[in-house]
């Protein structure tokens, strides 16, 4: 079986992962730390907002099942893309809103899905939501992986 990586940040990675989780085709999720500068960050180093590190979650997924515009879509749809590192009452740099691509098509494809999401007028400022190379995944404390399934939530309260 062809499987493909997806990575993406959106807020606090507990969320994110539940959602992305729970999608047919979707195989694996991995929640953790990319984009900074650091080796190996811990989540006190990366809560510092020193080390550049975004939350992510790293989706493993079967293109047969799901496709990558469909976890786009899903990414647009469950966080918003217009304020600048933070979501919610999470304000810092690893809260950023940001797309890591794998492949020169995950970066065709995410800068057409961005620029629908733009020119859609679904959100009345700016999309902010960066587009890069994906760097080195470090994965995240034992503790924060599934976080919510764990614990019976659905969701982070806010």
């Amino acid at each position: 079986m062809h499987t493909e990586k997806a990575t993406f940040g959106a807020g606090c990675f507990w969320g994110v992962e539940e959602t992305f989780r729970n999608l047919k085709g979707v195989l694996s999720t991995a929640v953790g730390y990319a984009g900074g500068t650091k080796e190996n960050p811990t989540y006190e180093d990366v809560c510092t907002d020193r080390t550049g590190h975004a939350e992510v979650v790293e989706v493993e997924f079967d293109p047969s099942q799901i496709s990558y515009d469909e976890l786009l879509d899903v990414f647009w749809s469950n966080h918003n893309p217009t304020t600048l590192n933070r979501q919610g009452p999470d304000v810092g740099r690893q809260y950023r809103s940001v797309i890591f691509y794998h492949s020169p098509e995950q970066k065709a494809d995410a800068i057409a899905s961005k620029e629908r999401v733009e020119k859609s007028g679904r959100f009345n400022r700016p999309v902010v939501t960066q587009i890069e190379s994906a760097p080195k995944f470090w994965r995240a404390e034992e503790y924060h992986q599934r976080y919510l399934e764990k614990r019976g939530q659905s969701h982070c309260s806010i």
